[in-house]
């Protein structure tokens, strides 16, 4: 990172929108502090809600590039940031960095590999990763047709038509090439776009764990975890690794339009921050982890002041109340932590690029 940690005139231009200023782009947050001490549980975003006006907008001042995204530098508990105006520009920094040598960098020469994993396990991460676990590896959406030709739970042992953690079952289409451990599943609610009604994908509830003991053409499984209720039909679906990933907040390469579609579950009656909603942009409009979206909802139509008709009505500008952070992207739809808004979240409600 050299010299400068952040500087607030380092701008991604990769990610700028064409005719903007870099006045329009940045601004401190008011009564910004000078210092801030990070204390365990602090994200990136809620260090620079302390100092900019727009949070999400971080990886800018602290001068990532395109290539640096996957490697953003660490920030730990006791760290001290400050506020510097002793430059041409105010820019952050923090404290006990001399300018020329990080001493993290030199730490991480001098010792073991494992020092470095150390490290990384304790820096503060960009958003809270608590809210958006579950969702990393599930719900799962797939195509029309997809879940049909997995893998399946066919019977309990001793007949048993309600499994739990615990149980011993047994299940077709399971190759011991995909290794010992599954996720179950049983199809959920269709996701359908509310303009153009397309079908966009199904999601399949996550049922539970089971792992391998015999593998044959009829497996022996047991179930390990149970999070529903799990019954012979719900389908397999092999388990990976939850990706780990830098989530680094950015705009989309292009202008995005879209809405939200659902919350994370139809029991959701509320949708506040640190909430999931699901969204009817994906991978196909060039959705990407990482990309912020705007919240806007559209306002009621109202009578001009001083209209001689009074039947005339005018439609108001879209208010922009929130913004939501993109962690899980498919070809159609995303999933997207709500940030911040001002007001609760609705379905429907429109999302587009900042």
């Amino acid at each position: 990172m050299g010299k400068s940690i952040i500087s607030l005139l380092l701008l991604l231009t990769a990610w700028m929108a064409p005719g903007t200023s870099v006045a329009d782009e940045l601004a401190l947050a008011e009564n910004a502090p000078d210092r801030y001490v990070v204390v365990k549980g602090d994200t990136l975003w809620d260090i620079s809600a302390r100092f900019l006006r727009d949070p999400w907008r971080w990886p800018d001042i602290w001068g990532l590039n395109k290539d640096q995204i996957k490697n953003p530098h660490w920030i730990y508990p006791g760290d001290v940031i400050l506020l510097d105006f002793t430059g041409m520009t105010p820019r952050l920094r923090l404290q006990g960095i001399d300018g020329a040598t990080d001493w993290r960098l030199v730490v991480t020469k001098l010792s073991p590999a494992i020092r470095k994993l150390d490290l990384a396990a304790s820096a503060i991460p960009s958003i809270p990763l608590e809210a958006i676990a579950p969702f990393l590896t599930k719900p799962l959406v797939v195509g029309e047709g997809e879940m049909s030709g997995a893998p399946i739970l066919v019977a309990g042992q001793e007949n048993r038509v309600i499994l739990s953690a615990g149980d011993t079952a047994y299940a077709k289409g399971v190759v011991s090439e995909d290794g010992t451990e599954w996720n179950i599943y049983r199809p959920g609610r269709n996701l359908v776009d509310p303009d153009t009604k397309e079908l966009l994908g199904r999601e399949a509830v996550h049922l539970g764990e089971l792992k391998v003991s015999q593998f044959g053409d009829v497996s022996r499984v047991a179930i390990t975890k149970s999070v529903l209720e799990i019954t012979p039909g719900d389908r397999l679906v092999k388990i990976v690794p939850v990706p780990v990933l830098p989530y680094i907040p950015h705009a989309p390469s292009k202008q995005i339009k879209g809405k939200v579609i659902a919350a994370s579950h139809d029991s959701v009656t509320e949708i506040g921050p640190h909430m999931v909603v699901v969204l009817n942009r994906g991978a196909r409009e060039g959705l990407e982890t990482g990309n912020v979206l705007a919240l806007y909802r559209d306002l009621p139509m109202v009578k001009p002041a001083g209209a001689t008709n009074p039947k005339e009505r005018i439609k108001l500008p879209a208010e922009r109340y929130g913004v939501v952070f993109v962690f899980r992207v498919f070809e159609k739809v995303s999933y997207a932590l709500v940030m911040h808004t001002t007001r609760p979240v609705n379905v429907l409600d429109a999302v587009q690029t900042p």
